[in-house]
């Protein structure tokens, strides 16, 4: 391998470039976390007696109805809502993705991340209204949400270098107070390492001379979409994305769900033991994107291989698990240690298909990114839906069949990523100065 992009290694302790990987990991834990919010409170706030009533029906309870509202929703009905917040965060992808090569990324996340933040405070309200609304706000919160999300890849280009860009991208990812974070990140954030007032010279001087960085020809280009639908190692990612959506998104929305109809625990214990998985994943993502850095730099492993590894333990161990998850789940805590697994262990994929649109065409990764989000957005949409319906029809059995069609579709997807994924530069965004020849 040759790593003349990388002329002298600037410590990474106190840098900004890792800075920059905290911060954007706060916002995206702030953004998950108002994602997931409504499936652990909607174990509350449906009324589980009677999962086939009248849609958004308030029943006669003891409790104050202000404080806690009970809403006749059925699985069914969840679904819709857990998923309607794809549909805004579909609509905006590539539209973001393609903007955030022409302007301001520090703009464009701030405001989201607020808007965001503040389609969260209304939910409540929403809710009381009735499901149109609150499919409405959700659909609106995912339009933020899809902004924040894709428009923070293309900071990488010019942010990570090449040997790093796997720990910094899975420490940002592996993720009340969105309002005040997103203020944080609009005086914090520069669009270029090459504007920020507060870098030192050795970083910016590592950064830039590692990414042979110069004026992007990629903001007067055209982009080559034929070339992109011929490409079959960006069909990989596309396939291997909607198999990791599938999977992350029902695990996301219906955790809370599963650990109240089989383990049968408060709301507080309910909220511990959802949670864990997402714990897991974190250290799972920071140890996943470390490990292929690690492989990289000692010339242990190709970048191909590496991307292929971590794509299989990523699409492979979560189906894998669920269904032990299903059979093998014997007691309350062996129940836990397989739903952890089951949840968490599909963020190696942050070192492997997540990141492989910046090894295929940096020039053209923001557009990419939130292309490959778009259908994997919609595998998630289906899976969300389809699994309110399954357990509407039967919620005893209904989890068999998700398990079992969730290690269908991600076999599938693993197996195409297999066979044509690829780590080099395509032909298609060759005539972009090189960067990262493997």
């Amino acid at each position: 391998m040759d790593n003349q992009f990388s002329p002298r290694k600037v410590p990474s302790v106190c840098s900004f470039r890792y800075g920059l990987s905290l911060l954007l990991y706060v916002c995206n834990s702030i953004i998950m976390s108002q994602r997931m919010c409504l499936s652990l409170t909607m174990v509350v706030m449906v009324n589980s007696s009677d999962p086939h009533g009248v849609p958004n029906t308030s029943t006669e309870e003891s409790l104050d109805v202000t404080k806690n509202p009970v809403y006749n929703w059925s699985p069914k009905t969840q679904g819709i809502i857990f998923s309607s917040i794809f549909y805004g965060i579909l609509i905006i992808q590539i539209p973001v993705g393609y903007l955030s090569e022409k302007y301001s990324i520090k703009k464009m996340i701030s405001s989201a991340l607020f808007l965001s933040s503040l389609f969260s405070l209304i939910l409540p309200m929403a809710a009381e209204g009735g499901e149109a609304w609150i499919i409405a706000c959700r659909a609106a919160q995912g339009v933020s949400q899809g902004s924040a999300l894709i428009a923070q890849h293309a900071i990488w280009v010019k942010w990570a270098p090449p040997l790093e860009r796997g720990r910094l991208t899975s420490l940002s990812l592996s993720g009340a107070c969105g309002c005040g974070v997103s203020l944080l990140w609009f005086l914090l954030f520069y669009d270029d390492p090459k504007t920020h007032p507060c870098i030192s010279v050795s970083e910016k001087n590592y950064i830039l001379s590692s990414l042979n960085q110069q004026q992007s020809s990629s903001r007067t280009r055209s982009l080559p979409i034929k070339a992109m639908i011929k490409s079959l190692p960006l069909w990989a990612i596309v396939f291997g994305s909607f198999a990791f959506h599938w999977t992350n998104n029902i695990m996301l929305f219906y955790t809370p769900t599963f650990v109240d109809s089989n383990l049968h625990v408060n709301v507080k214990e309910n909220g511990l033991l959802s949670a864990l998985p997402y714990l897991f994943a974190w250290s799972f993502g920071i140890l996943a994107g470390h490990a292929a850095d690690f492989f990289l730099s000692r010339n242990i492993l190709r970048l191909n291989t590496i991307r292929k590894l971590f794509s299989t333990l990523g699409l492979f161990l979560p189906p894998f698990f669920g269904l032990c998850l299903l059979h093998l789940s014997f007691s309350f805590y062996s129940t836990i240690v397989f739903l952890i697994l089951t949840g968490s262990t599909g963020s190696f994929c942050m070192a492997g298909l997540l990141i492989n649109g910046l090894d295929i065409a940096p020039s053209y990764y923001g557009f990419l990114k939130g292309l490959t989000n778009v259908i994997g957005m919609i595998g998630g949409l289906i899976s969300s839906i389809l699994c309110g319906m399954i357990l509407n029809e039967n919620p005893e059995s209904g989890w068999f069949k998700i398990f079992f069609l969730t290690a269908g579709v991600n076999v599938t997807g693993l197996l195409f990523c297999l066979i044509f994924g690829k780590a080099e530069i395509q032909d298609w965004d060759k005539d972009r100065p090189e960067q990262t020849r493997l």
